[in-house]
């Protein structure tokens, strides 16, 4: 569904951030904060980047056993049943933030709740109606958690959410379903027994439940302890429950990839491939034949017609003509996804002094900055549009609202416009050469005027995102 932890800055800059945790004789995380690759790394160790995703990505189920107590520590600290009284006294409320929900006889048996959650009263459905507590993105609250999803965030480039799932022994939350997202599953306290199944819709585009007579026998019987990780594609049949024995337990699912195929890109950048080629070919702007619409079935000649448009256009990306851009996908990911993890709002202000021609150069939190080339906004006439730059980051973002749906679908709308800078078309090779990652004189940026170069690192330097090095 997704991007960080302490953020590159420019070389040699200082960026603040949050401590992390270390346990009580000071020894740092099993988790490495240095860049979002050594955090994925980290995550799926022992196990080999390379492998992980020519062997099991969107192929087949992962289970890593981990024994190493400074691991299980770790993942306690992410989340733990104790964490639920402090989270209650703070306001959240059911629905938003907690779901209760226990599987009986094969269903799902939500006990329907509104307002803010008592703790005394959510302890009680725990422990006599046996009901599992969902607790919605708690990266919201939890800030190993928020630096932990923000790098992922940059690691994947595509939205990263989560959510934690406590059971008490004996007892199964959910029935058997599939999801449409990639899950990573950390077993934070106690052990949770997993069955997966062989996916009735591989690499599923929905959620769906399905039931037990249709899904035949596990492929993989697992029970995972503190400190255990299992990961499985989108459109694995599971289902999962506490055993007797097991005061309780608590897991974390990471997802990701919601929304994020092929398909989904095609879907994205075909408009933009077909608007360029109206505007070049005469016979894409010709009119359709007379009462094409009033055909229950398109008539004879309009498929092959409408292949030998798709072959053209194939022809034009293939020989460089057209190119492939993608806006909403990129929109939506930027302007959902976590902020930079800093201790500060200082990601959003200018930092240090302000550049001028002479200076040396660099981008700030380049994992957090995305490029989309668009039409223009204000454009008058669609065959002559003009294409402008829109350069689009998510130092403003909210964590607070992180992954939850239309909560603030007005505001964000109204934040587009601060979510990024606009620029023209020629602008853009100047962009790519300070995203770069290296540092430049801005004298030497690839603009003619020496008003314009100025002009884009002053625009880049009060957004937060360059400073001079």
């Amino acid at each position: 569904m997704p991007k960080k932890g302490n953020p590159a800055a420019a070389e040699g800059e200082e960026v603040p951030s949050k401590q992390r945790k270390t346990d009580p004789n000071g020894v740092p995380p099993p988790l490495s904060f240095t860049s979002p690759t050594s955090l994925f790394e980290s995550l799926i160790a022992p196990l080999g980047l390379q492998e992980f995703f020519q062997e099991y990505w969107e192929k087949k189920p992962l289970h890593l056993q981990r024994s190493d107590p400074g691991l299980a520590t770790y993942y306690r600290s992410l989340f733990q049943l104790s964490d639920l009284k402090a989270l209650c006294a703070q306001g959240i409320e059911y629905d938003r933030d907690v779901i209760l929900c226990r599987c009986v006889n094969g269903k799902k048996k939500v006990i329907s709740k509104q307002g803010r959650v008592n703790h005394s009263h959510l302890k009680k459905d725990f422990d006599q109606k046996k009901v599992t507590i969902q607790f919605h993105q708690p990266q919201r609250f939890q800030d190993e958690l928020w630096q932990i999803q923000e790098k992922l965030e940059c690691f994947f480039g595509a939205l990263v959410g989560s959510n934690v799932y406590i059971t008490p022994q004996g007892s199964q939350g959910l029935p058997p379903h599939y999801d449409d997202v990639e899950v990573f599953v950390l077993q934070l306290e106690g052990e949770k027994h997993w069955r997966l199944y062989q996916p009735t819709v591989p690499l599923a585009r929905e959620y769906s439940l399905e039931p037990e007579e249709r899904i035949g026998s596990p492929t993989h019987d697992i029970t995972l302890k503190a400190g255990d990780l299992l990961y499985f594609p989108r459109g694995t049949i599971h289902q999962a429950d506490t055993p007797v024995g097991v005061d309780h337990s608590t897991h974390l699912t990471i997802s990701t990839y919601q929304k994020t195929s092929w398909g989904d890109f095609l879907l994205d950048v075909f408009p933009s491939f077909l608007f360029d080629s109206m505007k070049s070919d005469i016979t894409m702007r010709a009119g359709l034949p007379r009462k094409l619409l009033t055909f229950a079935s398109p008539p004879p000649g309009t498929t092959k017609q409408l292949c030998s448009f798709m072959r053209d256009l194939a022809d034009k990306m293939e020989q460089g003509q057209l190119e492939p851009r993608s806006a909403g996908m990129k929109r939506d990911f930027v302007s959902s996804r976590l902020p930079p993890f800093l201790q500060d709002d200082s990601a959003a202000t200018p930092a240090g002094k302000m550049p001028a021609l002479g200076d040396l150069v660099c981008m700030r939190f380049t994992d957090h900055i995305l490029v989309t080339v668009e039409p223009s906004e204000d454009r008058t006439d669609e065959a002559v549009a003009e294409l402008v730059v829109f350069l689009l980051h998510s130092l403003s973002n909210s964590r607070e609202t992180h992954m939850m749906g239309n909560e603030g679908e007005e505001e964000e709308e109204e934040k587009q416009g601060s979510q990024g800078l606009r620029f023209a078309l020629s602008h853009l090779p100047a962009l790519k050469q300070l995203l770069s990652g290296e540092r430049h004189l801005v004298a030497d940026l690839q603009l003619e005027q020496d008003a314009d170069k100025l002009n884009l690192a002053l625009s880049l330097w009060s957004e937060g995102l360059l400073t001079v090095c």
